[in-house]
């Protein structure tokens, strides 16, 4: 996402909605029987569009609710990625490796985190903690 653009907020797009209809925050409460608190709470960038609100907003205006869920979490992405503290959080966080499903720790090289793994390979080999092969652990051999 381009930090030039700008992200319209849920309220927004639901006042646009209302002067485009010619309607006001009561009578779509109304309409679309949601609490009238709650259509403000949106308006007011105070409240969010949950699924339940979504479907009734896509089913009385003709679109989908996808659409206004995707209003709202556009919305939310964009809050959380000016929030400089989180950004900082969020690039502490490190990423998973998918060849063996562990966590990628900094910047280790992969020749260096396998001579790390053959170190402690070796380290339990020379504990004796090798298996018996070809027998169950705990019995005697056959005579």
């Amino acid at each position: 996402m381009p930090k030039t653009a700008k992200i319209q907020t849920p309220g927004a797009v639901l006042q646009s909605y209302i002067e485009d209809y010619k309607i006001n925050a009561f009578s779509l409460s109304k309409s679309i029987e949601v609490a009238y608190q709650s259509i403000t709470n949106i308006l007011k960038d105070k409240g969010r569009i949950s699924t339940n609100i979504a479907m009734r907003l896509g089913q009385y205006f003709g679109n989908t609710p996808q659409y206004w869920l995707d209003i709202q979490s556009s919305s939310e992405i964009a809050v959380l990625s000016a929030d400089k503290k989180f950004v900082k959080t969020l690039k502490s966080i490190p990423k998973v490796n998918k060849s063996k499903g562990k966590v990628k720790q900094g910047t280790v090289s992969r020749k260096k985190a396998a001579e790390s793994a053959g170190r402690k390979k070796n380290a339990v080999k020379s504990k004796g903690l090798k298996k018996a092969r070809g027998r169950k652990a705990g019995r005697p051999p056959k005579k």
